[in-house]
């Protein structure tokens, strides 16, 4: 019960980063945020009263709420972790609903499995809609830091010469046609890209389900 709650109150502080995004530190009315919502203004307000007794927000009646600084970097974690979770979705074969599957799924991320999953995803700066992904904060962010050299990467994020071998890709019936499998080298040129040597026309989408270790 305690969790479904929790979840509630996540659900409103992601709402209210996304009302920060389009008018940083402007006050958002219960009404307005009701209305993303679909609840009542009257659950709306209720609502916000308690995160503002949690240190969430700052709420003053007949004017609005804004986010704290507390409740800023919960609200902006958890967007990350939804955006991050829509990217995933993108590239694995999946035909579901991406919106309401990163709901569920953003909340089931923790710490551990962010890093990961930055790591995985070649550190994306947009969801798939082009939104930009927040940037990692507290202790997501120092672990991102020290491995700011990180080898793994998508193949967009490859300099002309570099190159690297593949550790991930998409399912997809093309691809031993093209020599994507696990371990291929894979190497960015200035006529696109070459797999184990040979130039191979890679279409957009398929590139972005790829992850390469970069060779030292």
């Amino acid at each position: 019960m305690f969790g479904h709650f929790q979840e509630f109150e996540d659900e409103y502080l992601e709402m209210l980063y996304e009302f920060h995004e389009a008018e940083p530190h402007g006050m958002v009315k219960t009404g307005d945020l009701a209305k993303k919502l679909n609840v009542s203004p009257a659950s709306a307000t209720e609502m916000v009263q308690r995160l503002s007794k949690r240190g969430y927000v700052v709420y003053t009646p007949y004017k609005g709420v804004l986010l704290t600084p507390y409740g800023l970097e919960h609200g902006q974690r958890l967007k990350r972790r939804h955006r991050l979770a829509e990217v995933m979705l993108e590239r694995l074969p999946f035909d579901g609903n991406s919106h309401a599957t990163a709901c569920r799924l953003e909340h089931a991320i923790d710490d551990d499995l962010e890093v990961a999953l930055s790591r995985w995803l070649g550190h994306p700066d947009t969801d798939p809609s082009g939104r930009p992904i927040p940037p990692a904060s507290g202790s997501v962010a120092e672990r991102l830091a020290v491995q700011s050299h990180d080898p793994l990467r998508v193949p967009r994020q490859l300099s002309v010469g570099e190159g690297g071998h593949l550790v991930a890709i998409a399912a997809s019936s093309a691809l031993e046609s093209l020599g994507l499998v696990i371990g291929a080298k894979v190497e960015r040129n200035k006529e696109g890209f070459a797999v184990n040597g040979v130039n191979v026309l890679i279409s957009p989408d398929l590139l972005s389900s790829m992850v390469v270790e970069v060779s030292a």
